[in-house]
């Protein structure tokens, strides 16, 4: 049967429009394809983008402790100041701190908490929980038991004294970790002369009666610190440990004086001097390749700089 031009007309157009659409669809689905493939372009440079960023070579880890904070005090008799603010970075009054005596060659009479000085000192700033853990023992020290304290410590002070009786009792046993872990929870680690020492990455510096470079606890990443430094002369000491590592950098502390260092800011707080040991300082006296800093002053670690001239160039 023959069509009617019209009839030829409507299926024509039809098979035009099918054909256009089939084009259509074609091109939409090759956009498709193409916005896809953008998107995974843009999701992976992104990817890429952030682990630049988090890279460890683009972002280095502080010198000071990531969370907590660190008081390190010169030896002598320590200003009220300095041990209130050890108080505060635990927590307040109520805060759970432990004393480690073990430097002390009075050390056995001090785990009674009613002879110890530290705990005379914090009581009498405000603390009412002080407890005293004390050994000679390695494996002591290496026990759960013993450590139990420390894991529930929010503060801990270490006395002076020998700091080699702290590296011969307490490295790489449980008691080093339980209190690198009392910085990871936020809280705080003080001490004072041989407690100060202990805190750097060296126990002890050439010339001291003792195996030179017997390593401390680390809790400043690269730093060597000495203390008493000019009550006893001991200002060249840590210019021959820069010499010997010049990636270090030397803090040394006179009595009366203390460091608080949270991440990387170190401020000065007390009676007396700061020593800083920096292998890339050069002063005007060769003689005296170290300088001093002053209490009220603020150190940045990482950049090695006075934090008062950073914040007056930002306008602060």
């Amino acid at each position: 049967m023959a069509l009617g031009l019209r009839t030829i007309f409507l299926l024509g157009l039809a098979t035009l429009v099918g054909a256009a659409g089939s084009v259509l669809r074609r091109d939409h689905q090759g956009q498709v394809a193409a916005l896809q493939s953008i998107r995974q372009a843009t999701e992976q440079a992104c990817a890429i983008k952030s682990a630049v960023h988090q890279s460890p070579i683009e972002d280095p880890p502080a010198v000071g402790p990531s969370n907590g904070s660190l008081v390190i005090g010169g030896g002598g008799t320590l200003d009220t100041v300095i041990w209130k603010r050890f108080l505060e970075l635990a927590g307040g009054p109520e805060a759970p701190i432990v004393i480690v005596p073990t430097a002390s060659s009075f050390a056995d009479r001090y785990c009674s908490t009613d002879d110890c000085p530290a705990v005379k000192v914090l009581r009498s700033v405000g603390a009412k929980n002080v407890s005293v853990v004390h050994t000679n023992d390695r494996d002591v020290a290496d026990s759960d038991e013993f450590v139990a304290p420390l894991k529930r410590a929010r503060g801990v002070w270490i006395t002076g004294g020998n700091q080699w009786r702290l590296v011969a009792a307490y490295i790489g046993t449980q008691t080093q970790r339980a209190l690198a872990g009392v910085l990871d929870r936020g809280g705080v680690i003080g001490g004072t002369s041989a407690g100060a020492t202990i805190q750097g990455v060296f126990a002890s510096f050439p010339g001291r009666g003792a195996t030179p470079y017997e390593p401390g606890f680390g809790f400043l990443r690269n730093v060597a610190i000495d203390q008493h430094l000019l009550a006893r002369h001991r200002e060249n000491d840590l210019v021959h440990v820069v010499r010997d590592h010049p990636d270090l950098l030397g803090i040394g502390i006179d009595e009366a004086t203390a460091v608080i260092v949270q991440d990387d800011c170190m401020d000065v707080v007390g009676d007396s001097k700061v020593a800083i040991y920096d292998p890339t300082y050069h002063g005007d006296d060769d003689e005296r390749p170290y300088y001093f800093l002053s209490p009220g002053d603020r150190f940045n670690l990482r950049t090695r700089t006075d934090m008062r001239d950073e914040e007056s160039a930002d306008g602060r």
